[in-house]
């Protein structure tokens, strides 16, 4: 007696989700806009609406910069700016940057959480960069954009379940649909693995060279927001359970099959 299984569905490798795209065409419009649309003036006011600026939030350095030099401290830019400078760019060159990493990191991440919950992380990392760079720049005139925060968020989110057994990386050429809603490891887990230990350290590595100054970027900008980097990278680890559409109960069963020797979540 033969049994029919529903058929596994494929995911083509280079099949982009609809919201991944969605936000790479925002992305490209709005530095359009910018370009071709605003004057050289217009665009400054731009940036000072919708940038991130860490001299917005204190009030005392405000009151003393001359009226041409006006930032504006309202509760709406200070609180939209920590997603809306996610969404502009320095130049081309810096668009394409994060386009590039944005589409590896972003379909895995897509994949698995699902338009919503996609869009929920790219925010939460967003603002979690924005919040490593006031931190780090409290009183600073500095305008910081661009969507690096939030790339390297998806890239932490993404490594909680990439590379883990039958993961989409292991099965890139299979490109089985269930290789990305298999059960993450728990994080004290996943930081044993050596392959996500081997991605973690040189994610680090580089980061630390563009805090000393050092361009790994041919061509790279100059000034690298690299704190903001950070800031992502670990709200993406620890967040993404908070996100995960696989259910918290699919975690412990993962642990405890590791706990109790047995089939790894790793191999």
């Amino acid at each position: 007696m033969s049994e029919n299984l529903p058929a596994t569905s494929r995911e083509p490798v280079f099949n982009i989700p609809g919201v991944l795209l969605a936000l790479i065409a925002v992305l490209f419009l709005v530095h359009l806009g910018r370009t071709w649309l605003l004057t050289e003036d217009g665009d400054l006011q731009f940036l000072v609406w919708f940038a991130f600026i860490p001299a917005r939030y204190d009030s005392a350095l405000l009151q003393s910069l001359s009226p041409s030099d006006v930032i504006p401290d309202g509760l709406g830019p200070q609180i939209w700016t920590f997603i809306t400078y996610a969404f502009l760019h320095a130049d081309w060159t810096h668009l394409f940057v994060n386009a590039i990493w944005l589409l590896p990191f972003g379909t895995a991440v897509a994949r698995r959480f699902g338009a919503f919950r996609f869009a929920m992380i790219f925010a939460a990392t967003s603002v979690a960069g924005a919040l490593a760079h006031l931190l780090t720049h409290s009183g600073q005139i500095v305008f910081m954009i661009g969507a690096s925060g939030a790339v390297s968020g998806l890239m932490a989110a993404a490594i909680r379940f990439a590379f883990q057994s039958g993961g989409p990386i292991e099965g890139w050429r299979r490109a089985d649909a269930s290789s990305y809603l298999i059960p993450a490891a728990p994080l004290s887990v996943a930081l044993r693995n050596p392959r996500v230990m081997i991605f973690v350290l040189v994610w680090f590595a580089m980061n630390i060279l563009f805090g000393v100054g050092v361009s790994v970027v041919p061509g790279g900008p100059q000034e690298i927001a690299w704190q903001t980097h950070i800031g992502g990278f670990l709200a993406g680890l620890i967040l993404f359970p908070f996100f995960d559409p696989v259910g918290a109960s699919q975690h412990n069963a993962a642990a405890e099959d590791h706990n109790d020797g047995g089939d790894p979540p790793f191999r």
